[in-house]
């Protein structure tokens, strides 16, 4: 499991400055991609988020966002580097990224409002550490998840 990183909010807010204060950003190319699984049992969905560069130059970091179509429960207990950030997304830092090397599994338990006997999640690079995806056809990845136990791929 990741533990630590830099804040999502922070990761994303620091993005923001160096494209809107400096004039230009970091400009590297890198097509990211996020696989992985979930899993849901009673109001538990554990996600496990594998994020990828395809290059060609690598990433500092970059983040994730999941999302459910079931609400998520007040109270939430995240990995470091991971954020509430609406009724039913969170958003991850991934860490560095080098390219065509798997960069470190996130592991995402969040807990729902009620216990659904299923749930869709979307996964979805949303930044991408100022590098510019040239394919961004990769960048979301959508599961039916069944309340099985089962774990189910994207």
């Amino acid at each position: 499991m990741r533990r630590g990183g830099l804040a999502v909010v922070g990761v994303v807010a620091a993005g923001v400055l160096a494209v809107g204060v400096g004039g230009t950003a970091w400009a590297g190319n890198a097509d990211l991609e996020m696989h992985g699984s979930a899993v849901l049992g009673g109001d538990l969905v554990e996600v496990r988020v594998t994020p990828h560069n395809h290059g060609p130059t690598a990433v500092p970091a970059a983040a994730v966002r999941l999302t459910s179509s079931a609400a998520l429960a007040d109270t939430q207990r995240l990995p470091g580097g991971c954020a509430r950030t609406g009724d039913r997304e969170v958003v991850c830092d991934t860490g560095p990224l080098a390219v065509e090397e798997p960069g470190e599994q996130l592991v995402v338990p969040v807990r729902l409002r009620e216990q659904p006997s299923e749930v869709t999640l979307e996964v979805a690079v949303v930044w991408g550490g100022g590098a510019v995806d040239q394919n961004t056809a990769n960048d979301r990845q959508r599961v039916l998840v069944l309340a099985t136990g089962d774990p189910y791929a994207f």
